[in-house]
Parts: C-alpha cells; sequence; structure tokens
C-alpha cells in the first residue's frame, strides 16, 4: 500500500469517529441534571385577617416551624384587632377595654389532643367554672370583681375566625385551640393579672382535656412561667405600678 493511501486512511479514521460522535450526542435524550428547569411560580396566597390564623393551620399541620418571630409579631396584631375591633354583634359591653391602646400582649394557648377538638359547650361549661364572664366581641372577660367598667383583666378567644364563640351556634362549635390573651396596661398590674391568667388558663385546660402552650406554641413549663412573671414585674416596675396583694379572683 503506498504512503498516499496511509495518509488518507489516518485522516478519514478519525473524522469517521468525530462524526459519529458528533451524531451520538446530539441524537440521545438529554439529562436533566446540570439543566436549568425554569421553576412554576409560587402561588401566593391571600392570608384572611383572622385571630390566630397562624396557629390553625399549625395545628392542622399546614404551617411553617411554631415560635418563629413573624409568626409572633403576626399573633400580636390580630389580638390587637379582636380587642379593638368592632365587627360582628356584641351582646353586651362587659370586657370592653377602656381604651384600645396597649403596649404588651401577653398570650397563652389551649389546644385540644392530637386527633381531637375543643367543643362549644365543653368551652363555655369550663369558662363559667373557672369564672369568666361573657360579653363583648361574644368573648369571655375576666373582669374585675365589682369594677366591670374597667375593662377586661384578660380575654378569652377562639382561634377561629372571627374569633368569637356564637351561642346560636355554640352546640356545633369546634376548633383546634383557644387563646388567652392579656393587653397591658390592664386594669390592674400586670403581675396580679398574669396570677388571674395561668390558674385560670390550668384550670380550663384541666376541664377540657388539653394542652397548655406558651405564645410560642411549647408545652408551657415553669422555667417559662418563671421567665414571664419576672418579664411582669419589670414591666410593672418601668411603668411605676405599685405591686399589691393579688385580690382573690
Amino acid at each position: 500500500m503506498s504512503d498516499d493511501w496511509l495518509l488518507r486512511i489516518r485522516i478519514l479514521v478519525p473524522g469517521i469517529l468525530l462524526f459519529a460522535a458528533i451524531w451520538y450526542f446530539g441524537t440521545r435524550p438529554r439529562s436533566p441534571q446540570g439543566r436549568r428547569v425554569a421553576q412554576p411560580a409560587a402561588r401566593e396566597e391571600r392570608m384572611e385577617p383572622t385571630l390566630g390564623a397562624q396557629l390553625e393551620r399549625e395545628l392542622g399541620g399546614e404551617g411553617g416551624p411554631a415560635g418563629s418571630g413573624e409568626a409572633v409579631q403576626a399573633e400580636m396584631e390580630l389580638l390587637d384587632d379582636a380587642v379593638g375591633g368592632t365587627a360582628g354583634a356584641t351582646v353586651s359591653q362587659y370586657g370592653k377595654r377602656v381604651s384600645d391602646e396597649f403596649d404588651k400582649i401577653v398570650t397563652l394557648y389551649i389546644a385540644a389532643r392530637a386527633g381531637q377538638v375543643l367543643r362549644g359547650p365543653d368551652i363555655v361549661v369550663a369558662a363559667e367554672k373557672a369564672g369568666l364572664t361573657y360579653g363583648h366581641l361574644n368573648v369571655f372577660h375576666r373582669l374585675v370583681s365589682g369594677h366591670p367598667e374597667r375593662g377586661p383583666v384578660f380575654s378569652v378567644a377562639n382561634i377561629r375566625r372571627p374569633g368569637s364563640f356564637d351561642m346560636a351556634d355554640i352546640q356545633s362549635m369546634e376548633t383546634p385551640a383557644i387563646a388567652f390573651f392579656l393587653t397591658l396596661p390592664a386594669p390592674v398590674s400586670a403581675l396580679e393579672a398574669w396570677d388571674a391568667m395561668l390558674p385560670t388558663a390550668e384550670r380550663m385546660a384541666d376541664l377540657l382535656d388539653g394542652v397548655l402552650l406558651d405564645e410560642h406554641r411549647n408545652a408551657l413549663g415553669r422555667q417559662r412561667i418563671a421567665h414571664l412573671r419576672e418579664e411582669l414585674r419589670t414591666y410593672d416596675r418601668q411603668q411605676d405600678v405599685p405591686i399589691t396583694r393579688s385580690p382573690d379572683w
């Protein structure tokens, strides 16, 4: 074989191999690895301004991590709406705040145990046994004995919209949780109000066979209770509120 043919073969073979490689890799299905895939736009959900909406979703298994700063802030704003709002019929003025202005909220929750709900009739009975009064905004309130005109020491609302307990439908009402909220300044010192709210919440949790939670939706323990009492003691000191003997609630 002449040298010319050998040269041609040496040139032709690499060309054939290159063409085959181009054909193979150009026609085989492409792997998605390394390729940017357009993601569908996230659907924006319209969040209704309801009392405890974040907690309701979390108890239903749809929410994000409990106790986030944004969730706590949202709860405070929603509780603000419940305290100062005018939506819905009111059966009485008992529990109406003297002023809509406040600078601190302390929140507790009673949540139903897994697979259960809190039922309307049971909530009413527990509230009555705990010494609460049904009144303004169709929620329950602890009032100052002999001075209901001073407004609520603390209030108890439904976490489901619109936050009230409608007595017309109370027999069929169900909810995953109820919220206790203490707005400051209160008609008594912050520490007195806390010393009224905590045992009431504990008693109702026992009557309802529910779980008592703090504002971060964690089980309320002794350490958190002590921390909250110290916070409220500091609040009273900063507001120059005299600390008196806690009344017999």
